[in-house]
């Protein structure tokens, strides 16, 4: 796999920490000082629909590749607009495309995973051109009642089409089932013959579980990955990993022992986005001229599951 092209897509609205103090038993001090985050960006009047198509449509612009010549479109998302269909067929009507669409859910570490699927289609010849899109809206399954865990969250859609290549050049995927640490409960329904239990529909997490096993893995599999590319870490211009927390990307940061220029963030900004991070924040890496031909970027996400996802791959067409 190569990456052609790159888009994003953010809500309008724009939430800062002093706006959350309004309702919730906060400070900027406080959310920054822990997570590293000033404002994030909130769904209002869009639809993340809209978000995704938009991001679609930047990165097939910027690749150069018309929605015709899609073989496949993968999207990484936890909650879209729809329980079915699937984010990516409204993508696909979005853009024009004709061709097979899905999704995939494996939380915030869902971005890497979908790079695998393409990278596989890739590699057996079943697809010429793919896109690879995350679209989250974190903030609708947030308890905006929760100061600790509501205030993390913002909402965007990142996109990148592939095409085959050799800059794929390692990859590690894991699941560790562990549902209690981080979940959502789906909506029950009102089917008159099954046992219904009222559970509130809000996103439930345990943060120092989420923290050590984020910080633990991430270091692991990042290694790991570099060895399997035949890189070592100091090879590793970026270090693009899922905007979670500040903490967990500086924990990550002095466990590898690498400078902190390597690790790029736009968490102040952006907040966490679950899988559309690591697609915003490559977008963000690449239209503001900081990647060049030949660079090595190392990817790495980590999400309810618990999953893991891992990558080096080759800046370049």
């Amino acid at each position: 796999m190569k990456i052609l092209g790159t888009g994003s897509m953010q809500p309008a609205m724009t939430i800062s920490n002093d706006d959350l103090s309004t309702f919730l038993d906060t400070s900027d001090e406080w959310i920054s000082t822990r997570t590293g985050i000033k404002t994030r960006q909130v769904i209002s009047t869009e639809t993340l629909d809209a978000l995704a198509i938009s991001a679609s449509q930047r990165a097939l612009e910027d690749a150069g590749i018309s929605p015709e010549q899609l073989d496949l479109i993968v999207c990484s998302t936890v909650q879209g607009d729809h329980i079915t269909p699937a984010t990516a067929c409204i993508i696909a009507g979005g853009i024009r495309a004709k061709c097979p669409a899905f999704d995939i859910n494996a939380a915030c570490a869902g971005f890497v995973f979908a790079m695998d699927i393409a990278e596989m289609y890739l590699r057996a010849g079943h697809a010429k051109h793919i896109l690879i899109v995350g679209a989250e809206a974190v903030t609708r399954i947030a308890d905006w009642s929760d100061r600790a865990s509501c205030v993390l969250f913002g909402d965007g859609a990142g996109a990148v089409v592939a095409a085959a290549g050799e800059n794929y050049l390692s990859s590690r995927l894991t699941t560790t089932s562990n549902t209690p640490v981080l979940y959502a409960p789906s909506f029950g329904g009102n089917c008159p013959y099954t046992e219904h239990k009222p559970s509130a529909p809000y996103l439930h997490m345990a943060g120092q579980e989420v923290y050590r096993f984020a910080v633990s893995t991430s270091a692991e599999d990042l290694r790991i990955v570099a060895a399997d590319a035949g890189v070592s870490l100091d090879d590793i211009k970026y270090f693009v990993l899922h905007q979670a927390n500040h903490r967990i990307l500086d924990a990550v940061r002095k466990r590898l022992k690498q400078p902190e220029e390597k690790f790029p963030s736009n968490i102040h900004r952006c907040g966490n986005t679950s899988s559309a991070s690591v697609p915003l924040l490559l977008d963000e890496l690449n239209r503001t001229g900081q990647l060049e031909e030949g660079d090595l970027l190392a990817i790495s996400a980590f999400g309810a599951g618990l999953t893991t996802g891992s990558c080096v791959l080759r800046w370049g067409k």
